[in-house]
């Protein structure tokens, strides 16, 4: 992305995170620290069913690009009684794209990102063998399970021990 564009808004973005006393990693780009933002101080606030779109290109490797603005994705999150519910949006199906994504997202596991995914050379030959555009949404019982034992992450209620934190 152009740096002219996003520098000075990171800048910006970086200063509130301070302020807010939310830590950021200096790897962060701007749409990363506009989720930590987003999730240390609205999330929780969000008591009815909202649905909240356009997220970060940075924090979305699989979403497509929106078409007018190229920093968003075409994604979408449901948050009710202020826990992510539901993941849903536009798959990205440009492999030049979706290499570079998981290229930065190799990146960002190199920096210390625990979520960042890996590279997925099978997908990426996948796209460039045509895969056609799809689209999908996410909500799983164990997002349900979490909103009914008012747990604060799925991580407290999921059954694979390896996707639980380590105590």
């Amino acid at each position: 992305m152009d740096e002219s564009i996003t520098a000075p808004n990171r800048l910006i973005a970086k200063r509130t995170a301070k302020k807010l006393e939310i830590p950021v990693q200096e790897s962060y780009g701007l749409g990363k620290i506009q989720v930590e933002i987003f999730e240390k101080t609205v999330e929780h606030e969000l008591k009815q069913p909202t649905f909240i779109t356009e997220y970060p290109a940075e924090t979305s490797p699989l979403a497509r690009r929106n078409d007018d603005n190229p920093l968003i994705t075409d994604r979408f999150e449901l948050f009710i009684a202020g826990r992510e519910i539901a993941n849903g949006f536009s798959e990205l199906n440009d492999p030049e794209d979706q290499a570079e994504r998981f290229r930065k997202q190799m990146e960002d596991k190199a920096a210390g990102n625990e979520e960042a995914m890996p590279y997925d050379a099978d997908y990426v030959t996948a796209l460039e063998h045509g895969m056609p555009p799809t689209a999908g949404e996410g909500i799983g019982i164990d997002r349900l399970v979490m909103l009914f034992t008012n747990s604060p992450s799925i991580r407290d209620v999921i059954l694979f021990p390896h996707m639980r934190p380590k105590d």
